[in-house]
């Protein structure tokens, strides 16, 4: 008996839904623009190497890279996919127009978020379904890997727009595994 209720607890958790992205509003709440430059505040300056060692982490640490044949397989399941969409830089560039944000980590990278998408994006082989817009004053992206683990992203400004405040969230099985905040200053309008 308790064999088969095992059999069945197993059943109902493969059976669990997937968790389905939050479609978020195209339309831009009065009077916020993100546009300008940011650099990274020095009460943020360990953040984007916080995040670095997450990357890390979730690709599998930094063992030998060399691993025996078939331990790849192993290696690649114990971190988390969806931190290949995560992006850090110490100076932001964002330009807003009336549809999405651009914006540029470092002038190296630059991402397009489309105000109200829900989206497949992908790095690669690796893909995910993405979710982005406005809720409230704050611009929100979020990214769901296949295998459930998702990045959480929010933008908003602060100090009547002089500081943009990022906030970066990974959940992995459905709890939180990291947060990062990140405080940017204007450098220009």
């Amino acid at each position: 008996m308790p064999a088969l209720l095992a059999m069945a607890a197993l059943l109902v958790a493969g059976c669990a839904a997937r968790e389905v992205l939050v479609h978020r509003s195209a339309v831009v709440p009065a009077g916020i623009d993100f546009s300008g430059s940011w650099q990274l505040a020095s009460d943020s300056a360990g953040t984007n190497r916080r995040l670095a060692e997450a990357q890390v982490a979730a690709a599998g640490g930094r063992g030998n890279i060399f691993a025996p044949p078939g331990a790849g397989a192993a290696r690649r399941d114990r971190g988390s996919l969806v931190h290949v969409f995560l992006e850090a830089g110490s100076n932001l560039k964002i330009t807003q127009t009336a549809h999405a944000l651009f914006i540029s980590f470092d002038r190296a990278i630059v991402e397009e978020y489309r105000f109200g998408e829900y989206t497949e994006v992908s790095v690669g082989p690796v893909v995910a379904e993405r979710s982005s817009g406005w809720e409230d004053d704050a611009y929100v992206i979020e990214t769901l890997d296949e295998k459930g683990d998702k990045l959480h992203e929010r933008y908003q400004l602060a100090e009547d727009g002089r500081r943009l405040v990022r906030s970066i969230s990974i959940f992995t099985r459905k709890s939180r595994a990291m947060l990062v905040v990140q405080t940017f200053d204007r450098v220009n309008k």
